[in-house]
């Protein structure tokens, strides 16, 4: 078996999404492959942020627009370097996760993807899907579900 090149991971900013991001990077690390780190979002719309500045003042940055997915993104570029990895990107995309995290892997050719499996086994995530779910139909390629929960 050769060793995967791409390695695309997700992340939501949660402890179950960061362990995924430590697995993904340690992929990497042992095999000297690219990893991408992917979170999704949607932009805010200007009610949005103003209510958000009403309640929260100068604290609003942190949850309205692509401030949080910048930041989720730099905390889980930092636990990747930690683990190990050395050839680390990141992408903020404006959108749905299975959606997103599908089209990074198109774009970067990525040849295996991880995701947590948080919402695998909830009753929810059997009605409406989840995202390791639907991302492991809709991927075409290789997909790892870490166990987080």
């Amino acid at each position: 078996m050769t060793a995967y090149t791409t390695v695309v991971v997700g992340t939501d900013g949660s402890d179950s999404s960061f362990r995924a991001v430590d697995r993904a990077a340690a992929v990497t690390a042992d095999s000297g492959a690219q990893l991408v780190i992917v979170c999704a979002y949607y932009p805010a719309s200007r009610g949005d942020v103003e209510k958000a500045q009403d309640v929260l003042r100068d604290e609003a940055y942190q949850v309205v627009g692509s401030a949080p997915a910048e930041d989720t993104l730099q905390s889980a570029r930092d636990r990747a370097v930690k683990v190990g990895a050395t050839n680390i990107e990141t992408v903020a995309v404006v959108g749905e996760p299975v959606e997103s995290l599908r089209k990074v892997v198109q774009e970067r050719s990525a040849d295996l993807l991880v995701v947590g499996n948080r919402g695998l086994n909830t009753l929810a995530g059997r009605i409406l899907g989840s995202v390791p779910s639907e991302a492991a139909r809709k991927s075409g390629v290789d997909v790892l579900i870490v166990h987080t929960t």
